[in-house]
């Protein structure tokens, strides 16, 4: 299942989320309520898809190394966000 959850990531974040919210039990897992699931869906899929994933694979936690696999993809939602805004520009 995770290799399937990879190729549809690579294809689109929100893809990949809602494959897992409808196959595995990851997202119930890695979040208690369903508002933080949904405004990541929205806003931030690939912080949302790191997140899950590293709290699965882990330890039930997100810690050390983890949290450095959640900022790139922060960091790649952000990205997103600005360079389609400085394409608009151009």
């Amino acid at each position: 299942m995770p290799c399937l959850i990879a190729l549809f990531a690579l294809i689109s974040p929100r893809l990949a989320l809602f494959f897992v919210l409808l196959f595995t039990s990851w997202i119930d897992r890695a979040f208690d309520g369903w508002i933080v699931p949904i405004l990541g869906f929205f806003l931030l899929p690939w912080t949302t898809l790191a997140y899950v994933v590293m709290w699965d694979v882990g330890t039930r936690e997100v810690s050390g190394f983890e949290w450095f696999i959640v900022g790139l993809a922060f960091l790649v939602d952000l990205g997103s966000y600005f360079g389609g805004k400085r394409a608009r520009r151009d």
